[in-house]
């Protein structure tokens, strides 16, 4: 990752690039290079590993509503709140850093399933993008059943 640092009206700014991703923290007057470009290094990791691995403009783009989510676990009114990648990957998906989470597809016992999802998914573990396709395909189910088809 290529970084550039900038000092402009006594504010500074670390910008990482890689391929057509760039990400930028602007820090008050007199802030470390060296902190800046550890935030940079931080968000940029675990936007990879959220990406899978692949970081380019339309993945970031499709996958926005994670990338909001990684911004909002990182830090918030400037007080930076997290800069380790799997911990803000882990935050964002809604995972435990243990490992000790419930495994995808696997039904917690004693707990009934919740109609329209899928076996062991909670509503409150969806992100925003698959909330949204869960309710269009409730919806599209609606209309064809309503209309006989």
């Amino acid at each position: 990752m290529g970084r550039t640092a900038v000092f402009c009206g006594g504010t500074s700014a670390m910008n990482g690039t890689v391929g057509d991703v760039r990400v930028v923290h602007i820090g008050p007057p007199g802030e470390s290079e060296l902190l800046l470009a550890h935030l940079v290094e931080g968000m940029y990791d675990a936007l990879s590993h959220l990406m899978g691995g692949q970081t380019d403009r339309t993945m970031v783009l499709d996958n926005l509503e994670l990338v909001f989510l990684l911004i909002d676990e990182h830090c918030d009114g400037g007080i930076i709140l997290e800069t380790d990648a799997s911990k803000l990957a882990g935050a964002v998906l809604l995972r435990d850093d243990d490992g000790m989470g419930q495994e995808a597809g696997m039904e917690q016992p004693g707990v009934a399933a919740t109609p329209g999802l899928p076996p062991g998914v909670n509503p409150g573990d969806m992100t925003v993008g698959q909330a949204l396709r869960q309710v269009r395909e409730q919806f599209m189910q609606g209309l064809s059943a309503r209309d006989g088809m």
